[in-house]
């Protein structure tokens, strides 16, 4: 079913403000790279996520998944990277997570290289959990191997962690606007 023109973003605001029930997402700085305070309605900004907001976040690790998409799924997974991460003793890299309409890149945050790009089409499902609320997900399809990865970061705050999936959600609603409209020519 295809969506009416407002409506596709009054429902990503109403997925938004589901997901932040309680508490709600602070209105200052987020850790993003250049310190920049987000608007009231950031969540209705395109301008700022066409280019790409940015979070400076630690990667904890990856584990490899079944299922494309799920709460228990990604709870199971990040408990996993959790544990592992606890056990050894080095320090996580820091890295700038960067959220688009094309996806999601990850440069280190010292060396500024490139680690990875995401596909947002390779991307299944993101999260905060709710027990270690201070970290990220995402299960995305890698591209060498085919096989699903739940990658997970810890953020300095748990308000951090929800506005990174919050951005990543607009993120698909616009790449899926923005497919829509050059196929709406067709």
């Amino acid at each position: 079913a295809r969506l009416a023109p407002g409506s596709a973003m009054e429902a990503l605001r109403a997925a938004g403000r589901a997901v932040l029930r309680s508490p709600r997402l602070a209105r200052h700085g987020l850790g993003l790279r250049r310190r920049r305070k987000l608007p009231e309605s950031w969540a209705d900004m395109q301008e700022p996520l066409l280019e790409g907001m940015c979070f400076t976040l630690k990667y904890l690790g990856m584990t490899l998944v079944e299922k494309p998409k799920g709460e228990d799924m990604a709870a199971a997974a990040i408990r996993r990277i959790v544990a592992t991460a606890r056990v050894g003793a080095r320090k996580f890299q820091k890295v700038i997570l960067t959220v688009s309409p094309k996806g999601i890149s990850l440069q280190d945050a010292d060396t500024k290289e490139m680690v990875e790009n995401i596909s947002i089409y390779r991307i299944s499902y993101c999260t905060t959990d709710k027990l270690q609320n201070k970290v990220f997900a995402y299960v995305a399809q890698s591209q060498e191997s085919g096989a699903l990865e739940c990658h997970a970061f810890l953020s300095p705050k748990k308000k951090i962690a929800q506005a990174v999936t919050l951005t990543v959600a607009q993120a698909f609603q616009m790449a899926l606007d923005l497919w829509e409209a050059t196929h709406a020519g067709r």
